[in-house]
């Protein structure tokens, strides 16, 4: 019997040992959903002669009206006066997150800049096991549902960025300025979603680019000399990221993945939640090759952000914080 009241009693302070470790971990993936950082990359894709210039990346922010700590930081970055601002979709969870996300965008309106939507700002988040992110089409949780029930104010996310000049790059093409220099730029709708219809390239009769076009600044000329292109979309899947390399695509900015969201130490993101690779979840890599092999010297850069937001159902991150990206284009060497 003395050994049998042992035992249980080093069972049952495993068990609490466990149980206050697995409370602790909680704890802490909760906390680290709300510590955002801002990441800063240097991307040398420019001419020579080029001049650096600054792009302000912002994706998933799932705004609702309950993320006022997260408005406040995105606001704040505009301390950093960046060149251009992108905006690579699922904006909000809920629809009470678009006054949220008036004000959250409010300091960048105006400012040169580009966007694409992403599946939650066509639809509201809703309830669904982890375990559905395992799976080839996390999506269908919303076959059954209606429409109408799900729909979230996706025309006034578009128009409330467009109001402030930014090109809406749904399935087309467009260019900015940018210190007088253009920026050539193409986009397509969610990907995730099947809403993806990559803009045919059309050539006037002059030589020129319509749609970007049009324009009569001189442009921004990437490494090869040639004008610079940089492509967004909001799930980064390979069948896109192919076209964009096929289209001359210098630069590719993207979202979606959230970073994996619960990444393990060392090993990095479990799941990406499209058809690209674990170890391009986040940060910024190329495509097709890998950053630092040869043969990929002149491959597409790719940037792909952790985001700012997650589901509210799941409000939780381990090593893979909540983030907005400060890119500097720089003349390559």
């Amino acid at each position: 019997m003395p050994a049998t009241r042992s035992a249980a009693r080093s069972f049952a302070r495993v068990a609490a040992g466990v149980t206050a470790a697995g409370l602790g971990l909680l704890g802490y993936t909760l906390l680290e959903a709300r510590m955002p950082v801002l990441r800063r990359v240097e991307v040398p894709l420019l001419a020579a002669d080029e001049h650096p210039f600054t792009i302000l990346h912002l994706s998933d922010l799932h705004l609702t009206n309950r993320t006022e700590a997260r408005v406040a930081w995105v606001r704040g970055l505009a301390a950093l006066r960046p060149d251009v601002v992108v905006d690579t979709g699922d904006n909000l969870s809920f629809a009470n997150g678009l006054e949220p996300l008036e004000r959250a965008l409010e300091p960048f309106l105006g400012l040169p800049g580009a966007f694409v939507l992403g599946d939650h700002d066509y639809r509201t988040t809703i309830f669904k096991l982890p375990t559905r992110y395992l799976r080839s089409n996390p999506g269908s949780v919303y076959a059954n549902l209606d429409e109408e029930h799900v729909a979230l104010p996706w025309g006034e996310v578009r128009d409330l960025q467009a109001s402030g000049g930014w090109a809406d790059l749904t399935n087309a093409r467009s260019a900015i300025t940018v210190h007088g220099r253009r920026i050539e730029l193409v986009g397509v709708d969610d990907p995730h979603a099947g809403r993806d219809a990559f803009p045919a390239l059309e050539l006037p009769e002059d030589g020129g680019t319509v749609g970007a076009v049009g324009a009569v600044e001189p442009a921004v000329r990437g490494r090869d000399g040639r004008p610079l292109r940089i492509g967004l979309l909001h799930a980064p899947y390979q069948r896109v990221l192919d076209a964009m390399v096929a289209d001359g695509v210098d630069l590719a900015l993207a979202g979606h993945t959230h970073g994996g969201q619960l990444c393990l130490p060392g090993v990095g993101a479990l799941v990406t939640n499209c058809d690209l690779d674990r170890g391009r979840a986040s940060g910024l890599s190329q495509w097709p090759g890998r950053i630092g092999s040869p043969e990929a010297a002149a491959d597409m850069y790719l940037h792909v952000s952790a985001g700012l937001g997650t589901s509210p159902y799941t409000p939780v991150r381990l090593a893979c914080r909540p983030e907005a990206t400060l890119l500097t284009l720089l003349p390559a060497t």
